[in-house]
């Protein structure tokens, strides 16, 4: 039986730590209320600028971007991986690395040069740990990403890529689907796809062409908006793996709490125990000495 002193020593830093859980995932929950609401607007404004590139290119066949240029040999890439600053988050980094690490050896192995991009000290960390190089590296994201920081990206993305430096643009992340759903995915935000397919699938249906009339003409209005709906995409990913993440540590410190709730009742009932063997002994001890007296 083990002694009720360090029995008790070890039950309130149990309780200590159930503290600490509680109030990490009120925080959390708090963070991902304000989240949700920026990641919603942000999903709503990105179907709405598909659905309008889409009106748009319906009603200008012979138009061509440079940004929705495919190109035939693939041979320089770039991979942004996001990841968390912090831990705590259950297997919310774990899923990301996993696709990362299957999307370095698809590279390697067709000969590619992938060019990495890590956002978050937990997947720096991680390459770190299978001695791996990230070319460029962002700490700065918390739970609030910022356009401006997201639009600085984008800006070099799209100018790589129109200069024939890198021929696609994968996107690691967890993607906000509800509450209850969030899946770790690679998208490819670069070359842009058909806008009527983006915005077909957006509504669910085939996607209905709209009789406009333009000035200046629509392959001028889409010069301007095809950029603007992949730097709204790109932005839409950081605000996804914000939501997420809170999500992950919401519940990650649900569970450490509710865990730490089951240790105490157990360490309770082993004290309890204890301390009735001790104060059993005692009195066994008590007795035994007014006997020898008598």
């Amino acid at each position: 039986m083990a002694k009720a002193r360090a029995v008790l020593k070890r039950l309130k830093a149990v309780k200590n730590i159930r503290k600490i859980t509680r109030t990490m995932e009120l925080i959390a929950t708090a963070r991902f209320k304000k989240a949700m609401d920026r990641a919603s607007e942000a999903a709503a404004y990105t179907t709405k600028i598909a659905e309008l590139a889409a009106d748009l290119t319906e009603s200008t066949a012979e138009f061509a971007h440079p940004l929705m240029e495919v190109r035939e040999q693939r041979k320089t890439g770039v991979l942004l991986v996001l990841t968390s600053n912090r831990g705590l988050c259950g297997g919310y980094n774990s899923g990301v690395l996993r696709f990362a690490q299957q999307k370095m050896r698809e590279a390697q192995s067709q000969d590619q040069k992938l060019i990495l991009e890590v956002s978050g000290k937990r997947g720096l960390n991680f390459l770190r740990f299978q001695k791996a190089k990230a070319d460029k590296s962002y700490t700065n994201f918390e739970d609030k990403p910022r356009f401006d920081e997201v639009d600085a990206i984008a800006a070099r993305f799209i100018q790589m890529y129109v200069n024939h430096e890198i021929d696609w643009v994968d996107v690691a992340y967890v993607k906000f689907l509800s509450a209850s759903k969030q899946m770790a995915t690679v998208e490819t935000l670069l070359p842009l796809s058909k806008p009527g397919a983006d915005a077909a699938q957006a509504k669910g249906k085939a996607a209905t062409p709209i009789q406009y009339e333009f000035l200046p003409s629509a392959g001028e209005i889409l010069e301007e908006i095809l950029p603007a709906a992949f730097k709204a995409r790109l932005f839409k990913c950081f605000l996804d793996a914000a939501v997420s993440e809170q999500i992950f540590r919401m519940v990650a410190m649900k569970g450490a709490t509710e865990n730490a709730g089951d240790m105490i009742s157990n360490l309770s009932r082993i004290y309890n125990r204890a301390r009735q063997s001790q104060i059993t002994s005692e009195l066994s001890e008590i007795i035994g000495g007014a006997e020898a007296l008598n």
